[in-house]
């Protein structure tokens, strides 16, 4: 009962159950003629609620030796970083019973932060691994126990199965080992407490988010000297690994965080724009840019000239400072000079519009300095596949 667990077998179940993190081929989509839509990847910051119930072994000294088998429930709250992170608080009660009559249980409180890699929840139904979302997650914790307070840490895998199409509920089995560090407080016994739990998880989350898209023609076989050749099941025009009915990006390689677009330094492909990572300056009440605004400009201009399907409307934004016709027209003055720069950088014209918004349409408070500079800004709405229409 006294035996430590090696690292190496601990290493080799996180490698083991990390292999199963795999797609099976077009994993990013349902099969073609099958519900018309594509299951797209968890966005970051959407929540899950996560409960472990199980029994709770005692497997080191004197704990294996006051105590009996017992019990524990750990509750996650987990935020996605990607659809392979997440991350987020857990809490752990876990209860031995004493093996002699008359003397307490055993009781330990753990508190901390948990990290969870795990197999995408998006994958098609009739995927060959039957949709299973095999996990890791380690813990780091403080612990109290009667009355003291310790360090700790636990490491657990597991198996989640989804329950009905909309996936808003996880259900699978779970092997948790928790270690709390001892430490050497005068007066006890000086092991580490190392406890092994065995149980069911049940995790509730949003429902995974659907895109449609056009179930394609039945190819024409009327004529049978037409040649034929099998259609791949998920298209990949730029072979980035992305099928073109989520790739935001169809014609050039990309990552799946950015929906198949690439990654720029200074700008976001987002569902419906290109957004900024920096801010645009202009000569102060012109429509002049200053030169500090040319690097992002740039790489807006590499973003078209990477998805020449995409049609921009630049938008120009003010804060409420000033009158309502001034601001409008120096709205409209500053979105013509960003696309007049695009253009002069080799964007064709007629993938461009510009319009002038004033502060009719504000991203944060007025009532403040910070606030009304988040409102001075140009903003990329983009046409054709992300977005069908610009700000309203």
């Amino acid at each position: 009962m006294t035996q430590r667990l090696s690292f190496t077998s601990a290493a080799s179940a996180v490698l083991g159950a990390a292999a199963l993190l795999l797609f099976a081929p077009c994993a990013y989509a349902d099969e073609l003629g099958g519900s018309g839509s594509t299951r797209l990847p968890a966005r970051a910051g959407d929540f899950a609620l996560k409960i472990e119930a199980g029994v709770a072994f005692p497997l080191s000294r004197p704990q294996s030796r006051l105590f009996d088998v017992g019990g524990g429930e750990t509750l996650k709250g987990l935020w996605a970083i990607n659809p392979y992170w997440d991350i987020g608080p857990s809490v752990t009660f876990i209860t031995l019973p004493s093996e002699e009559e008359g003397l307490e249980s055993g009781q330990a409180w753990a508190f901390g932060g948990s990290v969870r890699l795990k197999r995408p929840h998006h994958s098609p139904d009739g995927d060959k691994l039957a949709n299973i979302s095999p996990w890791v997650d380690l813990d780091a914790l403080y612990v109290r126990t009667g009355g003291l307070d310790r360090p700790g840490f636990a490491g657990a895998v597991g198996l989640a199965f989804p329950i009905g199409s909309e996936r808003i509920f996880w259900l699978g089995p779970f092997v948790r080992y928790l270690q709390i560090i001892q430490g050497t407080p005068a007066g006890f016994n000086n092991n580490d407490a190392r406890i092994l739990s065995l149980g069911l998880s049940l995790e509730v989350g949003s429902s995974v988010k659907r895109e449609a898209y056009a179930t394609p023609p039945p190819a024409d076989t009327s004529n049978i000297f037409t040649a034929t050749k099998e259609t791949p099941a998920c298209p990949d025009g730029d072979n980035d690994g992305i099928p073109d009915s989520v790739d935001r990006c169809p014609a050039v390689v990309g990552t799946l965080d950015s929906y198949g677009c690439p990654n720029y330094k200074k700008i976001v492909v987002k569902p419906d724009k290109l957004e900024l990572k920096e801010k645009l300056y202009f000569a102060w009440d012109q429509a002049t840019l200053q030169e500090q605004s040319f690097p992002v400009l740039d790489e807006v201009v590499l973003a078209l000239k990477d998805n020449k399907d995409f049609r921009v409307q630049v938008e120009g934004h003010t804060s409420s400072e000033g009158a309502d016709d001034h601001n409008r027209t120096l709205s409209e003055r500053r979105a013509t000079a960003v696309l007049d720069y695009l253009v002069a950088h080799g964007i064709s014209k007629d993938r461009l519009a510009s319009k002038g918004f004033a502060s009719s349409v504000p991203l944060d408070t007025n009532e403040t300095v910070a606030g009304r500079e988040n409102n001075r800004r140009v903003e990329f709405v983009v046409h054709f596949k992300i977005l069908d229409g610009g700000s309203k």
